[in-house]
């Protein structure tokens, strides 16, 4: 298929897929084990083709063991896995793998004493990208990214937002199918945040399928679906909207102290009867009550305590209940 950023295809994001062949990524009970230790255990989920799929968890939650799985650089302790219609039931296919994804690591990936060409011609002598076809595919690239500064400038000299839109150019050379970005814009400004989401959300229209990790919640919002990883193992799939329901069927309410409200007093709030979830953002308090009666007991004896209003839940909500919960 001839390599095109140029001329993007209307976005396919299909619900409920009809046949094996709306997949980019299938998982079936995945583990991962190093010695005693399971970093994945048992996983399974389904990615759509043309879908941004955002993956979740806590430091150490399975999310990269997984990623490094499904981008042909760790072979599974048992389970199955297929990406791109390629399974992993064949130990040579990873090599056939590694040609249809692209891989962006949460570490940096350029070189920092090469020039932007450098890198980028690296990249393809490693993917044996043909002379012509790479220069083709640089200026592609490079204007797909709006790269504003000499190609010789060296990576060390590029600002930090510039050097991630870089490396994503170059971990997409070979033209993949999947895009694997693992927590691609830490550490970045959120204008550039910003630019590189638009970046992400283009090469979906084209029809390219992102798998991506992100710590930023206001990021993982504009993936179709999101699948929360605890411990190793998978603890919901859903929509951002999805989950916000699911997570939080009945109303949250933001609690703001209008005296100091000591540890154990906060304590004693989270442990008793009032609430189903009760945590501490800053200063204020979000909290989701068991049942409308236990919220009138709770205002009965607390009113004059809070400032109360009722507030959406948001992502960051889910994540600390789901994901986080009680090792908070």
């Amino acid at each position: 298929m001839p390599f095109s950023l140029l001329a993007p295809r209307p976005r396919r994001f299909c619900i409920e897929p009809k046949t094996p062949l709306d997949f980019a990524v299938e998982v079936a009970n995945l583990v991962v084990q190093f010695g005693d230790f399971k970093a994945v255990n048992n996983v399974s989920f389904k990615v759509f083709k043309g879908e941004i799929f955002g993956f979740l968890g806590a430091n150490g939650a399975g999310k990269t063991t997984t990623i490094r799985v499904l981008c042909g650089l760790l072979i599974p302790t048992q389970g199955h896995a297929s990406v791109a219609g390629i399974s992993y039931d064949d130990i040579t296919n990873t090599d056939r793998i590694k040609d249809k994804v692209g891989y962006m690591s949460q570490k940096f990936t350029l070189y920092n004493d090469l020039t932007v060409e450098e890198n980028l011609s690296f990249t393809a002598s490693l993917r044996k990208i043909p002379a012509t076809t790479f220069e083709k595919r640089k200026q592609e690239l490079l204007n797909f990214i709006s790269f504003n500064k000499p190609i010789k400038t060296m990576v060390k000299d590029l600002p930090g937002g510039m050097k991630q839109q870089v490396s994503l150019a170059a971990s997409i050379l070979h033209d993949p199918e999947i895009i694997f970005l693992d927590e691609p814009t830490a550490g970045v400004t959120s204008a550039s945040r910003e630019k590189f989401w638009d970046l992400i959300k283009k090469l979906a229209r084209q029809g390219k399928t992102i798998f991506v990790t992100s710590h930023y919640m206001d990021e993982v919002e504009q993936c179709d679906r999101i699948a929360l990883m605890r411990a190793g193992e998978l603890i919901a799939i859903d929509s951002p909207s999805g989950l916000k329901r699911s997570t939080f069927p009945k109303p949250l309410y933001e609690l703001y102290p209008q005296r100091n409200i000591t540890f154990a007093e906060a304590e004693s709030l989270r442990e008793g009867h009032f609430f189903e979830s009760f945590e501490a953002y800053g200063q204020r308090y979000h909290a989701s009550p068991i049942s409308e009666a236990h919220w009138n007991d709770f205002k009965n004896k607390y009113a004059s305590d809070f400032t109360i209003r009722a507030i959406t839940p948001t992502l960051e909500d889910v994540f600390i209940r789901l994901v986080e919960g009680n090792d908070r």
